[in-house]
């Protein structure tokens, strides 16, 4: 009778505590996450249960090696494209990439289309403000690039002011850009901004400087390229909707991978171990 009395009284308990919790909201973290206090029940709630529901997390993403590029076969690869897989096969389901119009990725995320934007996105003011962001994972800086056999007439950032530079439409690279009043002609992505260089069709680029090491210089696709001049320093971060519950998943994540050094192990992978910034 004590037994069955103990188990009543549990139950009511229970059942009163999760009555109550749909009075109080989960907290959000300070970029916008959910916070990761909520109970069992709330955490499969919103994206998380969405994703689950659909059995597939879908990535916005654009080209940009050694983040987000296709292999030889096809395949998404790269740092982020990795983690993503990684991220997709902790909550137990697919992965899709999604090639989206950088300018529209705020759109893009809370029309529905996609889950995340996921693809070296700098954490400008912007975008802090539009989605819920995880903490930073990767430090970058936005570069110039030359032609090689110009780069001694550009060493710092007056030297540049009279370029014209191609940038990405929407990037952190056409908002150095604007700051800074210079000259410039906006392209579908950071690929193509190389190309404009290479042809001659502009004097410079501004581009990321993870995608410089890896794009620019000997043995790449673009050897009579180089880079000088760096106009800032930023931080990398994957962008959910706003109160989206997925935030803190991810977060935990990469936590988890930078304790283990499984984190340090994919960045290696592609050259971007030395601007990692979760912490172990």
């Amino acid at each position: 009778m004590k037994r069955l009395l103990a188990f009543i009284i549990v139950m009511t308990m229970s059942i009163a505590l999760c009555g109550c919790s749909s009075f109080f909201p989960s907290k959000e973290t300070k970029n916008g996450g959910s916070s990761a206090s909520g109970s069992a029940v709330e955490n499969e709630e919103g994206d998380l249960k969405k994703v689950k529901e659909r059995k597939k997390l879908v990535v916005g993403i654009n080209d940009f090696e050694p983040m987000d590029y296709k292999d030889s076969s096809g395949e998404w690869v790269g740092f982020d494209a990795d983690m993503a897989k990684e991220f997709a096969s902790s909550l137990g389901v697919d992965v899709e990439f999604v090639e989206i119009e950088w300018d529209d990725k705020i759109h893009e995320l809370d029309s529905g289309s996609i889950d995340c934007v996921w693809n070296g996105m700098t954490l400008t003011d912007e975008v802090k403000k539009s989605m819920s962001c995880t903490d930073a994972y990767c430090n970058n800086a936005q570069i110039v690039i030359v032609p090689k056999d110009k780069a001694d007439l550009y060493k710092d950032v007056e030297s540049v002011k009279k370029l014209n530079f191609a940038v990405e439409t929407g990037s952190a690279g056409e908002k150095e850009a604007k700051k800074r009043g210079l000259k410039y002609t906006a392209v579908t992505n950071q690929s193509n901004a190389l190309m404009e260089v290479s042809a001659g069709t502009s004097d410079a680029a501004i581009i990321d400087s993870l995608m410089a090491a890896a794009m620019v210089g000997e043995g790449t696709s673009f050897e009579k390229l180089t880079y000088t001049v760096s106009l800032n320093s930023e931080e990398y971060a994957v962008g959910f909707r706003k109160g989206s519950n997925l935030t803190e998943k991810l977060n935990k994540l990469f936590k988890e991978y930078a304790a283990s050094g499984k984190l340090e192990k994919i960045a290696a992978k592609y050259g971007v171990q030395a601007a990692l910034a979760i912490k172990k």
